[in-house]
Order: structure tokens, then C-alpha cells, then sequence
């Protein structure tokens, strides 16, 4: 067994290998114990023939490499201890890359080698092993025999030789497969013995021919042998009738039910589809309407509707939000975060849009900000311009659901239209903003180099300043009546002057003019959408399955990683919100969730008497995202860089094996769960 600590080698840090456990050098295959007696009575034993050498390298108790060879016709000539010694030469040269320059422990069930370091006589071949083990810092311990578990696990027998073991088992697959021609279902019991009895269940065949024979529909095919129905069955010698080559399965005695279970939820076929569940069915077995059974029953599963993804296109047609009658009367916002911290402290910024002339604001903000805070600025920055909105579109983030904000809107004459769980898409025209405005910040660090907070103000008179698809013209253009002058379009602007009613007839057609144009592009958007979904509807009180996601980070692996089911549920609809909305009936346990969804989140539950609803406790977000709670911080290590050092932990997740524990920035984890640290 080998182990070490951590090495450093200049900027690099290589980490402990941990344990190694390595067999000591051959096994003995054949134990041919020849005894004979010479003249004073004595006995003396042949020694054992040694056919191969052969190591395991593990790592913390995992397997890392496994090495082995034949034994050369000359090795096998070797005295006991150059023969263990031969195999800790053969680990250490077939290992050099882990092992040179390491400090080492070498575990061996050969006592004497503990002492080869202290021996003083050596022959050639021992010398110039030495010269060999030299070159490692390595130090060899004994390690008893029977406790080397992984070199028995390499080399013991447990029951007789291969080839009998081969041999038998070619003689009971034949008799399995014997006894499956007539029905009968084999199970081998739970014992260290290869194998230690059979159970025998009913015998599936018998309780079809007894099911046949009160059959109204073989009877009346019986009666008349020449009729349609007569010519198709045939007796065999067995007496089963069988429609051509097929067992004909009478619907008595739940043999249909009984025969679909085991064919879509047995442990070697998985829960298949419809389609592959009825062609290996059909191949077997015939029943009037199989093939409609099958693919309602497949339909009917429990855990197929909870755990198959969808092949078809999105629920829920496109739902244009209401063209706005003048400007600024109802906008949309949203934050864009995780922005470098500027020396301001700033690390977001909040877009407020007009959904009628795309003009926006883009207002730098902190995330430490309060809803009082954030209020101070809406009024400073949009109300000051443009006054009270009749509404505003958001999604449900924090600064817009506190109670503070709610509040003010209230008393503002103000109202809130929320966007539903996990549907981005309602608050369109922000997510559309945002895209845009990202763009123009990283073109322009790119080409100025300068800080996103100072170049902020000349990015939103870019974008107020340029031309707009959905109204054909800039949102300057839109909101004041003319395009704001530019360094490219002085010569464009002219001088205008509109006085009076010409300034009100004016201001007037543009705005008819834009909301022709805004119901045109909406139509044409909607079409385009449209034919990548599909409509569907469910009515109150229908039942329907949830559909949830596990994100990354601490979010990292949800309910039980990357294998829970995609749907929760099932759930009852208590009424239809809008056209593409309903609002489900959600348990305690999850009254932290709004409870309307978008229909693309819903999967319609099929009922079936025999379902039985294990409905188990899960912390959902408002995202429909669940997070998984760290158990434990199994390791450290720090990671040298240029300038810094860069500390890591590995984790222990919740419901997750120590297989799957990833490593995580140390001071998120220590900001987010202190808690671990004090263990």
C-alpha cells in the first residue's frame, strides 16, 4: 500500500495519491502437495509452481490502474524473496509516472522485505534492484496476509475451476430455456451459492387454456369451425388454442392486465413506448384491440407521465400584449445583474422601456438597494420624465413583488402585471432590451476600454437613437417627433418648426401611425410563433402534472440530480387565468410558488384507478428551480495563481453519493453556508 502527503514543486501543487494496494507478486495457481517419506521419517514438500505478478493502484479506496503479467520461464526459478521483490520492481517501473519523486509506503505480505533496506549481502540481481529503488523514496511496511483483501479479490477462487464453471452454466441455460417454452418463471434466490433453488409461480399457459374455456368469444368461434371466426384459431397438441403462432389471451381473470404490466414494467424492459412495447407483444400474444390497450395503458403510467420527455412542439399560442394608446402609459422593466462592481459600487442596472415608443431608460443600481431605495429612483428618473403609467410588466423578482413596492403602486394609481412562474417570455419586450443592451456594453469595452458605468449614458441615447423594426423608426423619433440630432445626421434633422394644431395633428398620426405598425409586426411575430406551437386547453377541474427544473450552482443537482422525475404532481386546475394560463390547486409545502403557470409548464394527467400518488415534500423557488442543501466539506485545496491564491472545497451534496461531490469556490460556500465550516 502506498501513500503520501502533498508535494509542491515550484507553482504547482500535486495532491496525495492516498492508499495503494499492491499484490505481492504471483499466486499460486496449482497447489499440487507431493509428500513423501525418506529413511529417518521426515517430509518434505515440493514447493508451489508461481504463474503471474500482478497490483492494483487505488486512490482513496477507488481503483485507479490495474497492472499484471506471466511469469518469464526463468522467474519462476527465483527463490521466494527475489520473487516478492520482482513485484514491487515490476509496480514501481509500470507506475513511475505516479510514483517518481513522491514520498511512499510499500505494503507488502512478504515480512522479510521489510528488512531489505537493513540486509547487508545481496546477489547481482538484488543489487541492481536496489540501484532501482533507490532512485524512489519509498519505505516498505508488511501488511499480514489475510488482511489484504484486494489481492484476493485479484487472485482467489471461490468455487471450482473456470472451466467447470462454463461447462455448467451452458448445461443450465439449456434447461432454462427449456422450461421457459412451456411458461414457468424462474426466480434465483438471494445466497452466497451460484445458485440455490428455483420457485416456481403459476404456470402462465394453464391459466391461459383454463381462461379459454369460458371465453364467450373462443366459444361462439368454436361452434362454428368453418366460420370466420372458427378458421382463426388453431389447436396445438397442448390444447391452448392460438390465433396462426400467437396465444390467444382471453380478457378473464386480469391475464391482459397482468401480461401488460410485465411487459412495460419489468426490470428488463424499463417502461418502453407504446410502439416497442406492441411489437414485442404482437410477436407472442393476440387479443382483439392490442394494439389500443397497449398504447393506453403506456399512456396511463404513473411513472412514464412523470419522467418522459415531450417530442412535440410547445403548448400555448403566442398572446400579444395589448397595443399601449399613448406614450408611456404602460411599460416594462427588468434588472440586468452581475455586472463588474464599478468603483461607484454599482453591479446592475434596471431598464424601464416603453412598450409603445421603445424609448428606454438605463438606470445603474447596487443589489444591496432597498424597495424604498429603488422607489426613490423610479420617481426621480421616470416619473420626473414622464409621469404615472396605468401599469407595469415585470417578473416576479424580489424588488418588484416586496410589499414596500406593491404599496406605492397602489397609492400611485399604479397596476402590476406579473409575469408567470418560469415564463420569461410575457416580459418579452425587457428580455429583448436586455439582449440589446448587453451587446452594446461588450462592444464597447472592446473597443473604448472603459468601464460600463461611464459609457452607460451614451449607450441609451444609442439606442433611443436608432431605428426600431416593429415601429419603423427610432424611439426618439417615436416619443418627441423627430430623430435627436447626431454627429452622423446633423444634415438630417434640418430645422422644423410646428406650432399650434400642427404640433398636435403631428404628434397625433405618429402615434397612429406606430400602432399600425406595431399591430402589424405583432401579427406577423404571432404567425411566425405560432407554427412552432401547438394549442391546448384543459378545463376546471382537470388534473395535471407540473413541470420543474434543477439549475446550477448550489442549485446543482435538485430532488434526487440529474434522475428526478420532470413533472411534480398531479394537481387540480381551479380556474383559467387569461388564455394560455391556469391556476393550480398547490399544497401547503409549496405556497412560497405563485400559483399560476404558463400552459407550456403543464402535462394533462391521465387517471387510472390503480395509481397510487406518493407526494413527496420539495422546496420549489419561484423559478420552479429546487436547491440542494450541502451536507459536508470533505476537502480543501488552494490553487497558486500569479497573483493570488485560489481556495476550493469539495462538497458532500444531500441525497448524493461521495461519487458525486464537486468542488466549489470556498468563499461562496463559506458566504452561503457558514454553518459547514464550524463542524
Amino acid at each position: 500500500m502506498l501513500s503520501s502527503p502533498s508535494v509542491s514543486f515550484g507553482s504547482k501543487v500535486l495532491h496525495s495519491w492516498g492508499m495503494w494496494y499492491l499484490r505481492r507478486g504471483y499466486e499460486l495457481i496449482q497447489r499440487k502437495l507431493k509428500q513423501w517419506k525418506n529413511g529417518q521419517g521426515q517430509h518434505q514438500l515440493r514447493r508451489l509452481e508461481a504463474l503471474w505478478v500482478g497490483g492494483v493502484l487505488m486512490q482513496h479506496g477507488k481503483v485507479i490502474a490495474y497492472a499484471s503479467r506471466q511469469l518469464k520461464r526463468h522467474e519462476q526459478n527465483y527463490p521466494i524473496l527475489d520473487l516478492e521483490m520482482a513485484v514491487i520492481v515490476f509496480a514501481l517501473k509500470i507506475w513511475r509516472h505516479y510514483l517518481y519523486g513522491e514520498t511512499c509506503e510499500i505494503y507488502t505480505d512478504h515480512k522479510s522485505l521489510k528488512y531489505i533496506f537493513q540486509q547487508r549481502d545481496f546477489n547481482l540481481r538484488q543489487r541492481r534492484w536496489m540501484e532501482l529503488l533507490k532512485d524512489y523514496d519509498c519505505t516498505i511496511l508488511y501488511h499480514p496476509g489475510k488482511a489484504n483483501v484486494v489481492a484476493d479479490a485479484l487472485s482467489r477462487k471461490s468455487m471450482g475451476s473456470l472451466a467447470h464453471i462454463s461447462i455448467g452454466r451452458r448445461s443450465l441455460v439449456r434447461e432454462i430455456h427449456s422450461l421457459g417454452d412451456i411458461g414457468v418463471r424462474l426466480e434465483v434466490a438471494e445466497t452466497n451459492a451460484l445458485l440455490a433453488h428455483f420457485r416456481v409461480r403459476p404456470i402462465l399457459m394453464d391459466r391461459i387454456k383454463e381462461a379459454q374455456s369460458k371465453d364467450e368469444f373462443v366459444i361462439k368461434a368454436l361452434e362454428d369451425p368453418r366460420g370466420r371466426k372458427g378458421k382463426m384459431f388453431t389447436k396445438g397438441t397442448d390444447g391452448v388454442l392460438r390465433y396462426g403462432t400467437r396465444l390467444y389471451v382471453p380478457d378473464g381473470d386480469g391475464l391482459r392486465r397482468e401480461i401488460l404490466e410485465e411487459a412495460h414494467m419489468a426490470a428488463y424492459v424499463v417502461h418502453p413506448g407504446a410502439t416497442k412495447m406492441y411489437q414485442d407483444l404482437k410477436e407472442v400474444y393476440w387479443w382483439e384491440g392490442l394494439k389500443r390497450d397497449v398504447a393506453e395503458f403506456v399512456s396511463k403510467c404513473l411513472v412514464c407521465q412523470q419522467v418522459k420527455a415531450e417530442h412535440q412542439k410547445p403548448a400555448g399560442l403566442l398572446q400579444p400584449l395589448p397595443v399601449p394608446e399613448w406614450k408611456w402609459e404602460h411599460i416594462a422593466m427588468d434588472f440586468v445583474t452581475g455586472l463588474p462592481r464599478t468603483s461607484g459600487g454599482y453591479d446592475s442596472i434596471w431598464i424601464v422601456v416603453d412598450q409603445l415608443t421603445k424609448s428606454a431608460h438605463f438606470l445603474p443600481v447596487k443589489t444591496t438597494y432597498g424597495a424604498a431605495h429603488y422607489a426613490r429612483v423610479y420617481v426621480d428618473e421616470i416619473v420626473r420624465l414622464h409621469g404615472i403609467p396605468i401599469s407595469i410588466v415585470s417578473d416576479r423578482g424580489a424588488q418588484f413583488t416586496s410589499r414596500f413596492w406593491g404599496k406605492l403602486q397602489e397609492a400611485l394609481g399604479t397596476k402590476l402585471d406579473f409575469s408567470t412562474a418560469f415564463h420569461p417570455q410575457t416580459d418579452g419586450q425587457s428580455e429583448r432590451t436586455i439582449q440589446t443592451l448587453e451587446d452594446m456594453l461588450r462592444a464597447c469595452v472592446i473597443d473604448l476600454g472603459v468601464r460600463w458605468e461611464q459609457y452607460l449614458p451614451l449607450v441609451e441615447f444609442a439606442y433611443n437613437n436608432s431605428f426600431q423594426t416593429s415601429i419603423q423608426m427610432a424611439p426618439f423619433e417615436a416619443l418627441y417627433g423627430r430623430r435627436c440630432r447626431s454627429p452622423i445626421g446633423w444634415l438630417e434633422v434640418g430645422e422644423r418648426k410646428l406650432l399650434g394644431p400642427e404640433l398636435v395633428q403631428d404628434a397625433t398620426e405618429k402615434i397612429h401611425m406606430i400602432r399600425q405598425r406595431m399591430l402589424t409586426a405583432q401579427s406577423r411575430q404571432k404567425s411566425y410563433a405560432d407554427n412552432r406551437r401547438r394549442d391546448l386547453e384543459f378545463q376546471v377541474g382537470d388534473h395535471v402534472f407540473l413541470k420543474f427544473s434543477p439549475t446550477k450552482g448550489v442549485m446543482r443537482f435538485g430532488k434526487k440530480g440529474k434522475l428526478s422525475p420532470r413533472y411534480i404532481g398531479p394537481f387540480k386546475i381551479l380556474e383559467k387565468v387569461g388564455a394560455v394560463a391556469y391556476r393550480l390547486a398547490l399544497p401547503p409545502d409549496l405556497s412560497n410558488i405563485h400559483p399560476v403557470f404558463h400552459v407550456s409548464m403543464l402535462r394533462k394527467y391521465n387517471l387510472d384507478p390503480s395509481h397510487v400518488i406518493r407526494y413527496e415534500t420539495i422546496q420549489l423557488q419561484d423559478d420552479l428551480s429546487y436547491e440542494e442543501q450541502p451536507v459536508a466539506i470533505l476537502d480543501r485545496q488552494v490553487k497558486k495563481l500569479r497573483s493570488k491564491d485560489v481556495a476550493s472545497v469539495k462538497v458532500l451534496w444531500r441525497n448524493h453519493t461521495s461519487e458525486e461531490v464537486t468542488w466549489e469556490a470556498e468563499d461562496e460556500m463559506r458566504t452561503k453556508h457558514p454553518h459547514l465550516f464550524d463542524m
